[in-house]
């Protein structure tokens, strides 16, 4: 599978403050990623170099083989930003007919389909909208590009579980008609977690962690014993998270267990359970740890 966009050694300084510092990432073709991270991680500073609206200080951005050059907008590239830069007298029909101007693979059929599944009223003002409403129409812009990279930031803002749920869906069942690379910023890890095939962890301008969702998921556990029983365990182990439960202490551990080291914890009285993908990207950022 072929490299579509490359960061290497990215640095983004504002001051002395390092925003972004020796990024590296790959996305390939025809994959749907997620980009995780707490508010002031990076991910917007990052998003924002990668679709030509900043310059980094430091190494370069390759997109389809070409290296993104100062003052460029890189071609094929669909950016929804988390604050749409709409005008807020146009009506919705019109903001999407703006963008169909940028993206030579636009869908109207697509488009006009997703603003009755959403039910966006075209001749709305976008001032009239709802932040949630808002949203939805970035995402249609992003859906309707058919663009060889999409990139959404944090394209659920102010939408119910309900409209969450009915955009991952129209996502997924698209992407399956139109494979292309897909990229979505958010801190709602266990709400992507059945839609991204691979993840990049990002937290004060470093990728902490990348791998596939299912690798993830079956690396982290949780380990609950004593804390001499636990301490003995983990030596050797990467526990990226440790605190006390009761009379004992809970441990999240990441790393492959196999069946001895279950028999070993189990000898221990050491209890494990699988550690939620939700609860696995806290303990990792407030850690702080990279995992390679």
């Amino acid at each position: 599978m072929s490299t579509i966009l490359a960061c290497s050694n990215v640095t983004k300084s504002y001051g002395k403050n390092d925003v972004v510092h020796n990024l590296e990432m790959k996305l390939n073709e025809n994959t749907i990623y997620g980009l995780l991270g707490r508010n002031g991680a990076g991910k917007t500073t990052l998003l924002n170099m990668i679709t030509g609206g900043i310059f980094p200080n430091y190494g370069q951005i390759e997109i389809a083989g070409s290296l993104l050059k100062k003052g460029e907008t890189p071609q094929d590239i669909c950016y929804v930003r988390e604050k749409n830069l709409f005008f807020g007298g146009a009506k919705v029909m019109e903001i999407l007919q703006l963008a169909s101007v940028f993206h030579k693979n636009w869908d109207w059929s697509f488009a006009n389909k997703l603003l009755k599944t959403f039910n966006l009223n075209p001749n709305k003002k976008i001032r009239q909208l709802s932040r949630g409403m808002e949203s939805l129409v970035g995402n249609i812009i992003g859906l309707s590009s058919r663009a060889p990279i999409t990139i959404y930031d944090e394209p659920v803002l102010g939408l119910d579980v309900l409209m969450r749920e009915r955009f991952y869906r129209v996502l997924v069942e698209d992407y399956a008609e139109h494979p292309r690379t897909i990229l979505l910023s958010t801190h709602l890890i266990d709400e992507i977690a059945m839609v991204v095939e691979q993840v990049y962890i990002m937290d004060s301008g470093s990728i902490l962690l990348q791998d596939e969702v299912e690798t993830i998921r079956n690396r982290s556990h949780l380990l609950m014993g004593e804390k001499d029983s636990i301490d003995r365990f983990a030596t050797g182990r990467q526990v990226i998270a440790k605190e006390a439960y009761g009379k004992g202490v809970l441990a999240a551990l990441y790393g492959t267990l196999e069946e001895a080291d279950k028999q070993q914890a189990h000898n221990l009285g050491i209890s494990i359970e699988g550690l939620p993908l939700q609860k696995f990207f806290s303990y990792l950022i407030e850690g702080g740890q990279r995992i390679e």
